[in-house]
């Protein structure tokens, strides 16, 4: 099994940028399709960007695309988010989740490992 950590995240401010890390332990991580989700309070945890095994592919729902950027390096067993722009409305815990599996995974249900979260608030 792999253990995931995430950075910590914290407070910006709307526009700032923000990147948060995911620390991959247990397993060998280039073996783990990767994940960013977020949840915001009341509502259900949803996809923010999704990455190969070797960080060829990546997908990021239609409204993520120009201002997140997911990457890995696999030599460091790190997983990021780069996060542009950002808005009130990105506040939320955010999630690294793992996958054993070729390919992009884009769905939670599809997870199978999953990191504590941490929080990023975004003020205007």
């Amino acid at each position: 099994q792999v253990q995931l950590v995430e950075s910590e995240g914290g407070l910006a401010q709307a526009g700032d940028s923000l990147r948060l890390s995911c620390a991959a332990s247990g397993r060998t991580f280039s073996n783990y399709a990767m994940g960013w989700f977020r949840q915001a309070p009341g509502k259900e945890r949803v996809l923010v960007a999704a990455i190969s095994r070797a960080g060829v592919n990546t997908y990021y729902p239609d409204s993520k695309k120009f201002r997140f950027a997911i990457s890995r390096d696999n030599a460091k067993n790190r997983l990021y988010l780069q996060m542009n722009s950002l808005k009130p409305e990105d506040t939320a815990v955010y999630y690294c989740a793992a996958k054993a599996i070729v390919g992009v995974v884009t769905t939670a249900r599809g997870y199978d490992y999953w990191g504590q979260g941490t929080q990023v608030t975004v003020s205007s």
